[in-house]
């Protein structure tokens, strides 16, 4: 038991490091050889649970869009109001991004540059699910603009990583106000 918890750990600070390393110097600034000892473990360790670099930061993706989409879905239900539904997934995605920045900047890096594979993006977008369940719901009862899914979360969601990036730049700092515009935006920007 002590054996597991122990891969376990190793395992996590992997990731953890991985997330870090990325987060301040981007993919292609983060050696495996960085990786392995902000993780406190020895280079070949890092082989016994990933392929290679490429298999870390995929799978660290993975599990930070997980603990993303578990969080932002965790009160929602598909029997509420289109605009209601929205509203309640949106603020979610934006507790989580101020809350969990670190995580948030990194799926941030990972959606904007070609850092993930195709097979790992595509199952990631598939943790959406609900919310592209609700867009299409939206758009066959006329409340949603019947445009690509890309371009509703290009200009309702994404707009919150760029107010995140801000605030951590100390260029701008969301506060309860400004969390209130920030949604009737990007309502308005999708609602029909």
């Amino acid at each position: 038991m002590a054996k597991l918890q122990k891969s376990i750990d190793k395992r996590n600070a992997l990731i953890k490091a991985t997330i870090e390393l990325v987060n301040n110097n981007g993919f292609h600034g983060t050696p495996m050889s960085k990786i392995a000892k902000m993780a406190n473990v020895s280079p070949a360790t890092i082989y016994l649970y990933f392929q290679n670099k490429q298999d870390l930061v995929n799978q660290t993706y993975l599990e930070v869009k997980t603990k993303y989409t578990d969080f932002v879905f965790k009160t929602y239900h598909e029997n509420t109001s289109v605009k209601t539904g929205f509203e309640l997934i949106w603020r979610r995605i934006a507790e989580f991004n101020m809350n969990q920045s670190e995580y948030s900047f990194f799926l941030n890096q990972c959606n904007n540059t070609p850092i993930i594979d195709e097979p790992s993006r595509k199952e990631g977008i598939g943790h959406l699910q609900p919310l592209l369940d609700l867009w299409e719901r939206g758009r066959n009862e006329a409340v949603i603009k019947p445009i690509s899914d890309y371009i509703l979360y290009a200009y309702s969601i994404n707009p919150l990583s760029f107010l995140m990036i801000a605030q951590k730049q100390g260029e701008f700092q969301l506060t309860k106000t400004h969390i209130q515009q920030s949604f009737l935006t990007a309502w308005d920007s999708i609602k029909l």
